[in-house]
């Protein structure tokens, strides 16, 4: 329940697990794999169906979601996990499949987890963002790091069952792609297994193989979900050569977080992002951080438009959809310039979040983990814009990239988001889209890698 008026900066305390997200539509593409098509008129078809019918099933996608184990309500000064996984009902994805075979649509099974998968795979995320080139084409040399709380022990054998089955190269220890450690930088002395940060970790790295199949990938796992641990395994993913870094984690804003900012977020040549929060409207830190990248969350649609795809904010109630907010604490960055919110303004750009649109992740670690799960929250979205900015190339020594999307503002390299809402505020843009900024989305999602190279 919020214990603060609708229009405070401050988060509220975290919803109770459940939930149900709002139709949705998916991508034209046969099970995330080969190359994008894009449905540029209604009669477009796929496999002998029109988009316009395949947009009409998919419609009806309606699921039910829970909070990972690592979402649970924080003590102050720890953090919790953005990741929701849908555990009943059908996915757009899956009313998609079964449009185009014209079956009956199946329904993922009570306890989450399917044979295949049950949301969108890469090559739906490369045409949604039109990064299709660039990932297939870029990346190699880049290092993506995700930073998350406690050791996910089947975390690289579960990173290669999505990669074969989407048919990327494979991304291991021996062959220098893949590498975890602790939060002090151990290979060996790992943090303890939780299995709802297991969840968490295989959603985020599964993402950046999406995104950017060609990057590597370092895990960096804190030994608690407690702000300095984490801001800790920040700084070793940086100390150990990451130019990107994605944080799916937040939790209430507090007036420590400026020194947290010092602390652990200010790195700059380092891309960072950080989730916005699932909470529906209100601020969440490290989002709130004038260092990183925030990340809002989307509803990701088909459309018959020339890009194929279309956009909304994500919000299925009051207290479930993308966070965004006016910062209580942290100063505003000098390329913000939004005139309502004197403070730092969340977020900054956005991508896929809505549970109904979701991800495929693959996690076979405890509860949560039992095979294929569709995975929500912006702790999809994070991950994709550190690898988007991945692809777009090492940032400037000096730059903090937080601000290349707003020198893109406005321009084809961004998608903008004119729709939907995320809750209730006085100032309008704080919760609600509009041409050009808001809260919720930001400047948009991306539109290839322009946006995100200084």
């Amino acid at each position: 329940m919020r214990t603060t008026t609708p229009d405070t900066p401050h988060i509220r305390g975290r919803w109770r697990l459940a939930g149900s997200a709002a139709a949705a539509t998916a991508a034209l593409l046969a099970a995330g794999l080969g190359t994008a098509a894009h449905a540029t008129a209604a009669t477009a078809t796929t496999h002998g169906v029109s988009a316009r019918t395949v947009a009409a099933q998919v419609a009806k996608a309606h699921v039910q979601y829970e909070k990972a184990g690592c979402g649970a309500t924080p003590k102050k000064g720890f953090a919790a996990c953005d990741a929701l996984r849908v555990t009943g009902g059908t996915t757009a994805y899956m009313e998609k499949q079964a449009a185009l075979k014209g079956v009956t649509p199946k329904t993922v099974r009570p306890d989450a987890a399917s044979a295949s998968p049950t949301g969108y795979g890469p090559s739906d995320i490369q045409s949604a963002y039109g990064l299709t080139s660039a990932a297939a084409s870029d990346g190699s040399g880049e290092t993506v790091a995700i930073v998350d709380a406690y050791d996910d022990p089947n975390a690289a054998a579960d990173l290669a069952t999505y990669r074969s089955h989407y048919g990327l190269s494979a991304c291991t220890t021996s062959n220098g792609c893949f590498k975890k450690v602790s939060q002090t930088g151990s290979t060996t002395s790992l943090p303890s297994a939780d299995s709802g940060w297991a969840g968490e970790e295989s959603l985020d790295l599964d993402m950046v193989s999406a995104t950017c199949p060609q990057c590597s990938i370092l895990l960096v796992e804190a030994k608690s979900a407690s702000d300095a641990n984490l801001g800790t395994a920040v700084n070793e993913a940086v100390k150990l050569g990451a130019k990107f870094v994605s944080n799916s984690y937040g939790g209430s804003e507090s007036s420590s977080d400026t020194s947290y900012d010092t602390s652990y977020y200010k790195h700059p040549g380092v891309a960072i992002t950080a989730s916005a929060g699932d909470e529906g409207y209100g601020a969440e830190y490290p989002a709130g951080s004038r260092y990183v990248t925030a990340v809002g969350g989307t509803a990701l649609k088909t459309s018959s438009n020339s890009r194929g795809w279309t956009e909304s904010v994500w919000k299925t109630s009051s207290t479930e959809g993308t966070g965004s907010g006016c910062s209580a604490y942290d100063a505003k960055p000098t390329w913000q310039t939004d005139t309502g919110c004197a403070k730092r303004m969340i977020a900054d750009v956005s991508a896929v979040a809505d549970p109904a649109t979701g991800v495929s992740v693959y996690d076979s670690y405890g509860a949560d983990g039992t095979g294929w799960n569709t995975y929500g929250g912006t702790s999809a979205s994070s991950p994709i814009i550190a690898s988007v900015y991945a692809l777009a190339g090492t940032p400037a020594a000096s730059d903090y990239p937080a601000q290349y999307p707003y020198a893109a503002a406005g321009t084809s390299a961004l998608n903008d988001v004119t729709s939907g809402s995320n809750g209730s505020c006085s100032t309008s843009y704080f919760c609600t889209a509009r041409s050009g900024y808001d809260g919720p989305t930001g400047w948009g999602t991306p539109e290839g890698t322009g946006a995100f190279t200084g």
